[in-house]
């Protein structure tokens, strides 16, 4: 029997109450959606969402009114994340799965939820679309893959936080 993935959700709030900057959503720093793709064959690191084009009901029967998540937003939102650096490093990892990157998540709900979050956070989101599980991977291979993937993304965000503190100083130093 095949040993459970362990699961995280970390999540952090807007402002609340008196605190018109709500340190929770602060500390978080990024938001990351995975969904299944019953299309994949290799796990899926999507660059970008769509804000139209919602034709599809989702399981529940909805679809955007207008076919659009935000109305007046622009047609598409980048991550802040490069996905083709992350994919080149964990590609280079090693793991017994195959990982592609994706300019396009569906205009379902994988996508409307992606560009939603884009939107919202001003770019500091990303989603992973994984294959059915046994399609070809394991529940623990898919784990392995993600918990690399968020470790390489986590190293990023923290090398591109050092890099702006560091240009904040010599900044200041040289000012």
């Amino acid at each position: 029997m095949e040993k459970q993935s362990t699961c995280i959700v970390v999540t952090g709030f807007g402002p609340f109450g008196e605190h018109a900057v709500n340190a929770s959503w602060v500390a978080v720093q990024l938001i990351v959606h995975v969904g299944v793709s019953g299309m994949a064959s290799a796990i899926t690191l999507e660059k970008c969402g769509h804000n139209k084009g919602y034709q599809g009901l989702d399981n529940r029967q909805f679809c955007p009114d207008k076919q659009c998540c935000v109305e007046g937003g622009p047609e598409c939102l980048q991550s802040s994340i490069d996905m083709d650096v992350v994919c080149e490093r964990i590609s280079a990892a090693g793991l017994d799965v195959q990982f592609t990157v994706s300019t396009d998540a569906g205009r379902y709900l994988c996508d409307f939820t992606y560009y939603t979050s884009l939107y919202e956070s001003h770019g500091k989101s990303v989603f992973i679309h994984v294959p059915p599980l046994g399609k070809p991977y394991t529940a623990a291979q898919l784990g392995r893959a993600l918990q690399t993937i968020l470790q390489v993304i986590l190293d990023m965000v923290e090398q591109s936080e050092d890099q702006i503190n560091c240009d904040n100083k010599q900044d200041y130093l040289f000012n």
